[in-house]
């Protein structure tokens, strides 16, 4: 069944035309004949061939054995009503369409050959033995005018598909790819997820426990206050790994309390203090969750690496951002020995989670001198990227 709109209503023209013209040959061989013996003849193969017709639809436009069969039924009934009444010969025009949409190239174009020789045999007829050259002419122009209009149109149409095929495939191949990235960039964001808050417990724990450890025999008090700041951070890991499950969310902000909340009781578990500059704003889901988990990393940093005698978290709302700096007293550290200020995996994964949200992160530092982790988010952030 044809798919094309565009070829079912040149098809719908066609079948009308060959009924057309069926019809008018019928009628001017009725009026321009008194009734003889070819009459019931012509009348007969006029109605077989309508018939015939009839069933082309039915059997669809592609090459199999009952269609070509069905069309050389057809051109047989025509060429016997053709021989017997030269007005039929126009008939042929939706003939050749026929032909041409059901044949291969090779054989459409023999066909369409031998019914414009029967169109040249039935003019010369109809002429009655006057010789007028666009007899002879005429009708392999119409032909040739006809067959190439339609191959022309046929392939500009398989160019359109093709080119419309083509079209198609990159779309699914962007849609693929897109799928990839958004499933990469998803497993990005659990990396540095696990990172902020699982890794950075088990780690804190380890040390805690090594520390109970040692002074266990000679400071059991000391030991003790380990061992309890160790299950704290056990239980608020755990919470962690329940929100991970639950929808992947900070635990510090599924109270509802808020950005500014969340790292109040952030900084007072990491004795740090906390400020607040500026008039808060709303902030977007996505804003609040990479901030606190860039003071969650930097913070993390401070407790195994710096050997921090104090630190402070201030969170600054200005017009157009709101900026988030971790600073400490500790040791410190060259920035040009690490690019970027990277050490290990946690500054490199804030900074992606910045750069996320059309934000940046800077590190000052230098070695004794404390170190600023500064990290600026715009108050618009581009949308979420598609998963």
């Amino acid at each position: 069944m044809e798919r094309d709109p565009d070829a079912r209503w040149l098809a719908r023209i066609m079948h009308t035309a060959f009924f057309l013209l069926l019809g008018a040959s019928l009628a001017r061989f009725l009026l321009r004949h008194d009734w003889e013996a070819r009459s019931p003849w012509i009348i007969a193969l006029t109605g077989a061939l309508a018939s015939l017709y009839l069933l082309g639809p039915v059997l669809g436009t592609r090459a199999t054995p009952r269609r070509i069969a069905w069309l050389g039924t057809v051109v047989a009934v025509w060429v016997l009503l053709v021989v017997l009444a030269p007005s039929f010969a126009w008939c042929a025009v939706p003939l050749f369409y026929t032909g041409l949409r059901t044949l291969p190239a090779r054989a459409a174009l023999g066909l369409v050959a031998l019914l414009t020789a029967f169109v040249v045999f039935a003019q010369v007829r109809l002429a009655h033995g006057g010789w007028d050259p666009n007899l002879i002419v005429a009708p392999p122009a119409v032909a040739a005018l006809a067959t190439g209009v339609f191959v022309y149109a046929d392939r500009q149409a398989a160019r359109q598909r093709a080119l419309i095929d083509d079209l198609i495939r990159t779309r699914r191949e962007l849609a693929a790819i897109e799928r990839r990235e958004g499933t990469l960039a998803e497993r990005q964001r659990l990396s540095m997820e696990i990172h902020d808050t699982l890794a950075q417990g088990l780690s804190s724990q380890q040390m805690l426990l090594q520390a109970a450890d040692r002074t266990w025999d000679g400071d059991p008090e000391t030991a003790r206050r380990h061992v309890r700041t160790a299950e704290s951070i056990a239980e608020r890991n755990l919470a962690e790994a329940r929100r991970f499950v639950h929808d992947l969310a900070p635990a510090d902000l599924a109270g509802g309390g808020g950005l500014e909340e969340a790292l109040r009781g952030l900084a007072a578990r990491e004795s740090a203090a906390f400020r607040v500059d500026g008039a808060p704003v709303p902030l977007p889901d996505r804003a609040q969750s990479a901030l606190l988990r860039i003071a969650q990393g930097a913070l993390a940093n401070i407790r195994e690496h710096a050997g921090a005698d104090s630190a402070a978290v201030t969170l600054t709302y200005l017009d157009d951002q709101v900026v988030l700096d971790v600073a400490d007293d500790g040791r410190g550290f060259d920035p040009a020995d690490r690019p970027g200020g990277v050490r290990g995996h946690g500054l490199p994964a804030m900074r992606v989670r910045a750069e996320q949200l059309g934000g940046t992160l800077t590190v000052e530092s230098a070695p004794g001198e404390g170190t600023v982790l500064s990290a600026a988010i715009p108050l618009s952030i581009p949308p979420s990227p598609e998963p």
